[in-house]
């Protein structure tokens, strides 16, 4: 869950010295970090001594480390703060109990486009803490802010913390090491020290692999950051770019918003109705969402894996015989299957199915790929 768009559609990044900073900016520049604007903030894309390749394979084999304080952090708090979330938010916060994670969206009241996906973390029926992505933290906040009652506060926190993304199989040991906590299931969190630092340990990721997110106080960044990776030498820990962790994602078929999701790109056509609580009796873009998943969508979101040696990218068009039947939404080299993927909106008027063949205009030269159900490469999330 990350993002490269404002929810209004694609903007110009602001300038260079415009961007924010992680508080562990100066961390990545002694590393070698080469930078990309993302979301308003300058972040790493990849490390010298290795790049996208090394930490990719790092997180599928042993542990890699991400900085993603770029993501949002906002809290909602008051009576009732539980409920008035799960009246906006799609997914239906009473599957969980306080201490528990969800994934959810914050759909468009009128057309049911996705203006984000946010993780929400439940702490008490007056206490939600929510991390949506960079660009769209100030979005969500405001129509949260906007439909909130009397008694409910709406905060933006997006600078007063750091997130680090601990992912892959030697995960637990290295924050065993620290005695930080390990022993909770998937999707949930748990309170914790380090070095005088009060955190909070996620077991949440977007890599596919085994793995916590670390929610740090900004000023407590850099010493936890410097903990993590002296607590990995054994496992050969790695810094991790956003470059590795979009090849990760994609290979999960896990959405980026502004690709994936958007606001013209709604839940049921990006198979997302796991996340969407159907029967309760209120959430944003209910009434529009229920009409299309009745109808059925126009358009739905598969799979695609190169025959040839193409590499997909996003917006490139998908074709059978002489007729475009889709847009390619993400697309990479998959490290782990040394293939081309992507996923691609396909239109159901086609009536392709997994198995199926269509071709992908990849800079002027066919490339026949096949029709399939993410994600790509098995999981090992639990």
């Amino acid at each position: 869950m990350t993002d490269v768009t404002q929810v209004s559609g694609p903007t110009p990044e602001p300038s260079a010295d415009q961007l924010r900073h992680s508080p562990l900016h100066e961390r990545h520049v002694a590393l070698g970090a080469k930078f990309a604007a993302f979301g308003g903030w300058s972040m790493p894309l990849e490390y010298a001594g290795g790049g996208v390749l090394a930490e990719h394979t790092a997180v599928r084999t042993g542990v890699g480390v991400f900085d993603v304080s770029h993501l949002g952090k906002a809290r909602v708090t008051g009576p009732g703060a539980a409920d008035f979330v799960n009246a906006c938010l799609s997914n239906d916060l009473g599957r969980i109990g306080p201490g528990r994670a969800q994934y959810t969206l914050c759909c468009d009241e009128t057309t049911g486009g996705v203006v984000d996906d946010i993780i929400a973390y439940l702490y008490a029926d007056d206490h939600v803490f929510l991390i949506p992505n960079a660009a769209n933290t100030a979005e969500v906040v405001r129509r949260l802010r906007a439909a909130a009652p009397a008694g409910i506060t709406v905060t933006d926190e997006h600078e007063a913390y750091a997130v680090l993304a601990v992912q892959g199989p030697a995960s637990t040991q290295v924050l065993g090491r620290l005695g930080l906590p390990t022993g909770h299931d998937y999707m949930s969190f748990a309170a914790a020290d380090l070095d005088a630092a009060s955190l909070v340990v996620c077991r949440t990721g977007y890599t596919g692999e085994h793995g916590y997110e670390l929610v740090v106080p900004a000023e407590a960044a850099t010493r936890v950051w410097d903990a993590l990776l002296a607590a990995g030498e054994p496992d050969g820990i790695r810094a991790c770019g956003l470059g590795a962790r979009d090849t990760l994602r994609t290979e999960m078929g896990y959405p980026l918003h502004g690709q994936d999701l958007s606001l013209e790109i709604t839940p049921v056509q990006a198979r997302l109705g796991w996340a969407v609580g159907w029967d309760k009796p209120a959430f944003w873009g209910r009434e529009a969402l229920l009409a299309e998943k009745a109808a059925g969508a126009r358009r739905t979101l598969w799979g695609l894996e190169a025959e040839g040696r193409g590499i997909p990218r996003a917006g490139m068009t998908a074709l059978v015989g002489d007729t475009e039947v889709g847009t390619i939404t993400s697309g990479t080299f998959s490290p782990t299957r040394k293939l081309g993927i992507a996923l691609a909106l396909l239109d159901t008027t086609a009536g392709l199915a997994q198995g199926d063949r269509v071709e992908v205009d990849v800079r002027g030269r066919r490339t026949p790929m096949r029709v399939v159900r993410p994600p790509f490469v098995q999981p090992s999330v639990k």
